[in-house]
């Protein structure tokens, strides 16, 4: 698999496709939603043959903290070691170095990221969040 933070190579289509249909955490999502988040992002596309298979996105003050989300792979691609592939691009990748803190969610692959560092928060009580789960499907009703 080829890696690239080249934003044009993205596939938006298959991005937001996977994100809105394919996800519990952006379901819904608007594609102007999709577009501008990687706009202000740092991405990294995942490439079989020219074609996206694989995306991450870092949100990033480029000094001390990064932000790891909307990480997937495409489900036909699933189980080949490409989300390992992808996730070593982005930890080692020099605009994401020297950072002191980088912070991602996940709900089921804790395991992934333990092999790459990513722990749970040593105190956790510090963290807080303001969370929405469901908005964007709360945002379609609206309309």
């Amino acid at each position: 698999m080829h890696i690239s933070t080249d934003k044009s190579a993205l596939n938006i289509p298959l991005i937001h496709d996977f994100l809105s249909q394919h996800t519990a955490w952006a379901k819904a999502i608007p594609l102007a939603t999709v577009q501008r988040s990687i706009q202000h992002s740092f991405c990294f596309g995942g490439y079989l043959e020219g074609e996206q298979v694989a995306f991450a996105r870092v949100i990033i003050d480029h000094a001390t903290f990064a932000y790891l989300v909307d990480v997937f792979v495409v489900p036909e691609q699933r189980g080949k070691g490409y989300s390992k592939l992808l996730i070593q691009a982005v930890i080692e990748h020099s605009e994401l170095q020297g950072l002191r803190r980088f912070m991602l969610a996940s709900s089921d692959a804790q395991g992934l990221y333990q092999k790459f560092g990513f722990q749970a928060p040593a105190k956790p009580e510090m963290l807080m969040e303001i969370n929405r789960p469901n908005l964007y499907l709360s945002q379609q009703v609206d309309k």
